[in-house]
């Protein structure tokens, strides 16, 4: 049983990349006040867990209901993130682009926790451990998350505010490339689909 969680862990922590998500989150959430980044950290958390757990029990009926296709998920995840990234980069000195309200659900609650790649990996593990196994590997990866996030006043005062400045600079250029990744995927997805 711990043997097939640790199987069903390690390709979703992965594929959530919680690390990969902190400098993205401290870069979304640097105007912030305290109280504001508790309330955004757990919109993101609650978003991510409900997409998740919600998708692995509707997602292929829904997608099949709605005529959405992984390919299509990934090209509107990795537009988001594109749109986003392009923000950073060339509007370096605007304070927040995005609204507050909504920054947890997104684009911290999905697609950045909980993307195409958490949702197909969720899919293909279902059939390998069952969705008991898979429903807990998610709950512990997104929680993973949560208490990264939470510890990201550490890595502020590590950096300083230049060096946080710096790095989410780099991450904005991470982010585009991320970004693009999502859409070649979702177009290759929607290709090999397609009957010629």
């Amino acid at each position: 049983m711990f043997e097939n969680f640790i199987l069903a862990f390690i390709p979703l922590f992965v594929a959530v990349d919680p690390i990969g998500a902190l400098p993205v989150f401290v870069s979304l959430t640097q105007h912030l006040s305290k109280k504001e980044k508790q309330r955004v950290i757990f919109q993101s958390i609650l978003t991510a867990l409900g997409l998740a757990l919600g998708f692995l029990v509707l997602g292929k009926a829904v997608f099949r209901f709605l005529g959405i296709t992984i390919g299509d998920f990934m090209i509107a995840g990795g537009a988001i993130l594109f749109c986003i990234s392009i923000m950073d980069l060339v509007r370096p000195g605007e304070q927040r682009r995005l609204p507050n309200k909504e920054l947890g659900a997104v684009p911290l609650g999905t697609p950045l926790i909980v993307g195409p790649a958490v949702l197909t990996t969720s899919l293909i593990l279902v059939d390998s451990y069952g969705l008991g196994l898979t429903m807990l590997a998610v709950l512990v990866n997104v929680l993973l998350v949560g208490l990264i996030f939470w510890s990201s006043a550490l890595l502020i005062k590590l950096l300083g505010k230049d060096g946080t400045t710096v790095v989410s600079k780099i991450v904005s250029l991470f982010l585009a490339a991320i970004a693009v990744m999502l859409i070649r995927k979702g177009l290759v997805e929607i290709l090999s689909m397609a009957s010629f």
